[in-house]
């Protein structure tokens, strides 16, 4: 066990965030690669497999034993088959990722979704560690989540469990990439909050993080597209803990970054909102962008101790 470690993966539209992972967490290695996928599906299933391939060599160079792989990808992913059903970004349709790292490598592979095993990740090692209901959400360039209980993410029927970012807040709202109007993300995201803030300015390139600072200096425009971002999340917050009821919300993803300018306010406009529930404790994630490798890290230890 103590030479023994994981070929953990987590792929982006952009680049891949990929590590060796010792049993108890800690990261042996780490690298960065672009994901590649302007070239298309099957070359980023290639790159996938050819780095994963990469790190288990370094491993063993290392006198390390891998003992299993995970792979985290965004989209629609069926953990039960390891297939990536569907992935706008990266491209892929129905391939079956886990068995083709399993094959490449010879090693026990886990397939995940990208935030459901940072949600894991962050509830077993980051701010939700001391918590046994958890839900994390990433706001980026959109807003989803995961719920975690003891441990284990849930996945729902159909692979698509957790998707707050696309609960209606603003109904007949800004359209959203879903094809509905006023999802969550559609007004929350930090894409949403630098296209608002566009709109309403005619200034071009401003980003969430400029907005934020913006309304920091006193900017009354970027303070009104702020607090309507706030105060749409604390909505969809609220549906999210009525259904959860969560003990901790841990906020990961770009946004996060803006630590108190976005968490202060936002407890305060949820608190607002809460009736009989109660009010969960909500904090900004520990990991950063590494929570993404942990969890699929996790993910596959799970797979090797899970009853075959």
């Amino acid at each position: 066990m103590s030479d023994d470690a994981v070929v953990a993966l987590d792929v982006g539209g952009t680049g891949m965030k990929c590590a060796l992972v010792r049993p108890d967490g800690t990261v042996h290695h780490a690298e960065r690669h672009p994901t590649l996928a302007a070239r298309g599906p099957e070359a980023v299933t290639a790159n996938i497999l050819d780095v994963a391939a990469g790190l288990a060599a370094r491993a063993r160079a290392d006198g390390l034993n891998p003992v299993a792989a995970g792979v985290a990808v965004p989209g629609v992913v069926d953990e039960a088959t390891g297939t990536a059903v569907w992935s706008s970004n990266v491209g892929f349709r129905d391939v079956p990722l886990r068995d083709l790292v399993a094959d490449r490598l010879g090693l026990p592979a886990a397939l995940g979704h990208d935030v459901r095993v940072g949600g894991m990740a962050e509830a077993r090692l980051g701010a939700g560690r001391d918590q046994r209901h958890v839900l994390f959400i990433a706001i980026g360039t959109g807003i989803a989540a995961a719920h975690v209980v003891d441990g284990k993410a849930f996945a729902g029927a159909h692979g698509a469990a957790g998707e707050v970012g696309h609960v209606i807040v603003r109904p007949g709202g800004p359209p959203c990439g879903c094809g509905a109007r006023g999802c969550l993300e559609s007004v929350a995201s930090a894409s949403a909050v630098g296209r608002r803030y566009v709109e309403l300015s005619g200034l071009a390139g401003v980003t969430a993080s400029d907005v934020v600072a913006r309304a920091a200096a006193g900017e009354e425009l970027a303070r009104t597209v702020w607090t309507e971002a706030i105060e749409a999340f604390a909505d969809g917050l609220l549906t999210a803990q009525a259904l959860y009821d969560a003990g901790i919300v841990v906020l990961g993803g770009g946004l996060a970054e803006s630590g108190e300018a976005l968490l202060a306010p936002l407890r305060t406009a949820l608190d607002a909102r809460i009736t009989f529930h109660r009010m969960p404790r909500i904090v900004r994630a520990a990991l950063g962008d590494t929570a993404g490798c942990l969890g699929a890290a996790l993910l596959a230890l799970d797979t090797l101790e899970a009853p075959s």
